[in-house]
């Protein structure tokens, strides 16, 4: 568990130092105080004994001196008795110990006692002093008397001595009763004392518990609260912040502040998940807001039971619109397709769908209930037709088509990312089938998705594993019949699957890349091949046909590719041929241009292939720089049963003359195609009545 220095934590331990502290403080200057009345008490026992000691050495020296003065005369006339009396009278005064009266001679005249045992013995010397042998008061401390010796004068003449010998007995007694009672004094104001360092600690304690829940209540509750919120607002949960209850103080206009501040992140909130749920263009869900609303909803009827629908919407050719009228204009258009979803939807009493823009010109229709399946159904029908309504955006009439893929739950998948996935395949069916059209998905479409994911792993590297191979398929002049040429075909023969259609592996390799490199491998090895035909007569040295692919062409280096490969081989570039569909023009016309006019400028021909399947094949004979146009094999195949097909193959054909440009006729299956084509002044052909595919060593022969 990990402890959190919180601002209660800090403040109790800042109240439990302050009081350590302050108790510190409190007890050294009891301490102190203690010390001091230990202090003045020795000082006051000293100045006691002192002043003891100089009260007893006055009251001795007085007692001497008057004692000196009425022994003079008795001591003149050696009158014991009389010295006896004023000798035991002062022997009697406290404090005395012992009082000796001697002659000038320093002999002992009388000692206070009745027979005088001490009577001619000399005046005893004292330790640490001498008898005084002057006028001045003489006083000695020894053996713990004070012994104070007076000269007896008669006159001016000195006739003896006294001697008295003082006790602090008394006077210590006194002091002691002094000290005692000082005592009791000095530890009466003590006790006093401590009792008011406790007393003011005590309250010094009560203070601080009072602060203590002073700043709970006011302060750490309060904030406690304001966190709360925070975690409330963070959760989302902003109406706890707007009921919280702001006092007059800071905290209260820190709370105020906040509940403020919650409520501005909850419109800043509101604001950034309309920004970020709905698609700004048409003003529907986004990508983001469908995948969420399909795992919520996918989550409520896994738990229970229902169907969920999803219909991929993908519009046709709105490329086309960006490219000719621009992007506002391919906008309106979405703008109003938009508009249209949701009328169908509202036209077939769907109440409960879901629209999304999912991305570009791709749209998503959402929505449960019963027999989704009959239901999508019927609605994917009203939206094909309300779609392909004209549209008048800038005083024109636009025309739109749509694929839709539909998916429905749980009969296809069981999650949001599948289902997408299905519907997307789905669409994608559609588009292949035709365009505007309807494809419910189906499981067949996993395994397609499986076959291309294999082929496409299996194409890379397959030119090395000779897997990959080249046909050539001859051109005929139609007059006289001579092969004039051959276009090269890419043949990929699979170690397990056998021969894949080129249009099936073609397309994997332009949508993972691989068209790049073996585009440019094609280039090299059909120009080998073909500088090894040679013309028959004084026919024109044979040329070879390439197809180049609309990547290729994107990428912007096929200039310099074919200049490179023109090197490596040494073919002439006259006899080398280029040939891009119209679909790949359209994606970039200003790209295409340059590049056909810098190969023209070297010597290759540029065709055009398939001719007349794109939106406006004749105007390009106009704008793009070409030698030649390959009929498409759609207009030939019915040459002979369709008077239109007829009738445009003629056109085109009349129309390249006119223009100086060869024509080449693809797809002649029969005799009949061939003869009217020939009658026609078409000049050129190919298909499998003139020759099928042939392998690089056999076509060699036909131009021997």
């Amino acid at each position: 568990m990990t402890l959190r220095w919180t601002l209660r934590a800090q403040m109790v331990a800042w109240v439990a130092l302050s009081t350590v502290a302050i108790a510190l403080v409190l007890g050294g200057l009891v301490w102190r105080e203690q010390r001091s009345f230990a202090a003045i008490r020795a000082g006051g026992d000293a100045l006691v004994l002192d002043v003891v000691r100089h009260g007893l050495q006055e009251r001795g020296a007085g007692l001497a001196a008057q004692l000196a003065s009425a022994v003079a005369n008795p001591l003149y006339f050696l009158d014991l008795d009389r010295i006896g009396e004023y000798v035991l009278n002062t022997a009697g005064q406290a404090d005395v110990a012992y009082v000796l009266v001697a002659d000038a001679s320093g002999r002992i005249i009388h000692d206070g006692s009745r027979d005088i045992v001490r009577f001619g013995e000399p005046m005893p010397v004292l330790e640490g002093g001498t008898a005084a042998t002057d006028q001045r008061l003489g006083a000695v401390w020894a053996d713990g008397l004070l012994h104070l010796s007076t000269p007896v004068k008669l006159g001016e003449q000195r006739i003896g001595w006294v001697r008295l010998g003082m006790s602090m007995a008394g006077g210590e007694r006194a002091a002691r009763s002094w000290g005692q009672t000082v005592e009791r004094g000095l530890a009466a104001n003590r006790e006093a004392h401590v009792a008011w360092l406790i007393g003011s600690l005590g309250l010094l304690g009560a203070l601080g518990l009072l602060g203590l829940y002073l700043l709970r209540l006011r302060v750490l509750n309060p904030i406690r609260t304001l966190a709360a919120a925070a975690a409330a607002v963070e959760a989302g949960r902003y109406a706890e912040a707007r009921a919280l209850r702001a006092g007059d103080d800071e905290i209260g206009d820190l709370t105020r502040v906040f509940a403020r501040m919650a409520d501005s992140v909850a419109r800043h909130e509101r604001d950034i998940r309309r920004i970020a749920y709905t698609d700004p263009l048409t003003g529907l869900g986004n990508r983001l807001a469908l995948s969420e609303s399909l795992e919520s909803r996918l989550l409520t009827l896994q738990a229970s039971s229902g169907e969920l629908a999803l219909m991929f919407i993908d519009l046709d050719d709105i490329k086309r619109v960006n490219d000719t009228l621009g992007h506002h204009v391919g906008d309106e258009m979405l703008v109003e397709v938009a508009s249209r979803i949701r009328r169908a939807c509202e036209d077939e009493a769907i109440d409960t769908a879901e629209l999304a823009r999912f991305g570009g010109d791709e749209f998503v229709v959402l929505f449960p209930g019963a027999d989704a399946r009959r239901r999508a159904e019927s609605l994917s029908r009203r939206l094909l037709a309300a779609i392909a309504e004209p549209m008048a955006l800038r005083e024109r009439d636009l025309v739109v088509s749509a694929s839709i893929g539909i998916t429905v739950f749980p009969d296809d998948a069981a999650s949001a990312s599948q289902m997408v996935k299905n519907a997307d395949m789905a669409m994608y069916q559609a588009k292949s089938a035709g365009k505007g059209c309807v494809r419910f998905y189906s499981r067949a479409f996993d395994e397609e998705v499986e076959r291309r994911v294999r082929l496409e792993h299996d194409l890379r590297g397959a030119w090395d594993r000779g897997e990959i191979s080249l046909a050539f398929q001859p051109v005929f002049d139609l007059v006289d019949g001579r092969a004039v040429g051959a276009e090269a075909l890419l043949r990929w023969t699979h170690p397990e699957l056998g021969l894949v259609p080129p249009a099936i592996f073609i397309g994997i390799a332009e949508e993972s890349g691989q068209v790049d490199v073996i585009g440019r491998r094609v280039l090299e090895e059909a120009m080998r091949v073909a500088i090894g035909w040679s013309a028959g007569g004084a026919g024109r040295a044979p040329f070879v046909a390439i197809n180049v692919s609309p990547r290729q062409l994107a990428l912007g280096d096929l200039t310099e590719s074919v200049e490179t490969a023109l090197r490596a081989t040494g073919l002439a570039p006259s006899r080398l041929h280029l040939e891009l569909t119209e679909t790949a023009i359209l994606r970039d016309e200003a790209r295409a241009t340059a590049a056909f006019t810098r190969l023209r400028a070297l010597g290759v021909g540029v065709w055009l292939d398939d001719f007349g399947t794109g939106f406006s094949g004749l105007s390009h004979l106009r704008r793009v720089p070409v030698d030649g146009v390959k009929i498409d094999r759609s207009f030939i195949t019915d040459l002979l049963r369709d008077p239109n097909d007829l009738a445009l193959t003629t056109g085109v054909i009349a129309m390249a003359h006119s223009l100086g440009v060869t024509v080449v006729a693809e797809g002649i299956e029969n005799e009949g195609q061939h003869d009217l084509l020939r009658e026609r002044g078409c000049p050129l052909g190919q298909g499998f009545y003139l020759g099928r595919p042939l392998p690089a060593d056999e076509v060699a022969r036909l131009f021997g």
